[in-house]
């Protein structure tokens, strides 16, 4: 090869090595486009709590996945939600309310999901359970002797009569005490599985504290998102119920979630600790 040669070759590969890194950061740039969003509910309720925040989403064109999961073992939950992600048709933004977060926490971690966002929830690491993490920052329900009722079977509830100023005091008393008399059932041991997956160690996260939930403690769901690296939406005076008494705003962080995940925004979950314990109060969904 000619010295001539050589420097063209040369110049080419440096060309190309230049147009592909050009390529690269414009992929990463570009972010995901995520049109897809699973939502989780909590134990004792179902997915019908969604509705609300649904309608928000689906009117801005997001298309709207509800899971229902039994509320029957921490892997019955799991497996629920697996088969609603296998369902999507591309990236999905998984969102959970409560235990709902333990199972987003865990299921999260399938390829589909490029995100997640914890309302009111819990967020365990690996090995670690909702149930001794609660200890650590009890809540008014915790406090609340024979407030969570258990059958023979192993199987729990709230008492119907505190349902609506524990679990939900800001929605209207009769849609609360309809909740309450339509529970499921959860089996206690959903609470004290310990997790072998933590999707928010690798995947983007947001977080909403409810400011008055007295399910979670507060500081519990702060400490949580604040340790998966996940930008804070506090709620003032919601109840653990936000997700049905604010639905307007939790609506809003989801599709700020899936905005910024578009621009390519955020970092890579507590591996990439984002402005860790960023706190702002809610905005309106516009």
């Amino acid at each position: 090869m000619t010295r001539r040669a050589a420097h063209t070759s040369l110049a080419l590969a440096g060309a190309l090595s230049l147009a592909l890194a050009v390529v690269s950061h414009q992929a990463a740039a570009e972010g995901i486009a995520v049109r897809n969003i699973v939502l989780v509910h909590g134990a004792w309720v179902d997915g019908s709590g969604w509705r609300a925040v649904y309608d928000h989403l689906v009117a801005k064109g997001f298309h709207v996945s509800i899971v229902q999961e039994p509320e029957t073992s921490f892997a019955d939950d799991v497996a629920a939600t697996t088969r609603v992600l296998d369902r999507q048709d591309g990236p999905t933004l998984l969102v959970g309310h409560s235990y709902g977060g333990s199972i987003i926490t865990q299921a999260g971690v399938h390829p589909k999901v490029a995100g997640l966002v914890y309302v009111a929830a819990h967020a365990p690491d690996i090995g670690e359970d909702e149930a001794t993490l609660g200890k650590t920052m009890p809540s008014v329900l915790a406090k609340t002797e024979g407030a969570v009722q258990k059958t023979p079977d192993g199987f729990t509830s709230l008492d119907p009569t505190l349902f609506p100023s524990l679990f939900a005091p800001d929605l209207a008393l009769e849609r609360a005490q309809f909740e309450a008399r339509g529970q499921v059932p959860a089996a206690a041991s959903v609470f004290s599985t310990p997790l072998t997956a933590a999707a928010w160690q690798s995947k983007p996260s947001w977080g909403i504290v409810a400011g008055a939930d007295q399910i979670i403690n507060p500081e519990l769901e702060r400490f949580y998102y604040e340790r998966a690296g996940a930008p804070i939406t506090t709620i003032p005076g919601a109840s653990h119920s936000v997700y049905e008494s604010h639905p307007r705003e939790v609506a809003a962080v989801i599709g700020r979630a899936a905005a910024e995940l578009a621009e390519g925004a955020p970092g890579k979950g507590a591996s990439g600790k984002r402005e860790a314990g960023k706190r702002e109060s809610a905005r309106s969904a516009d």
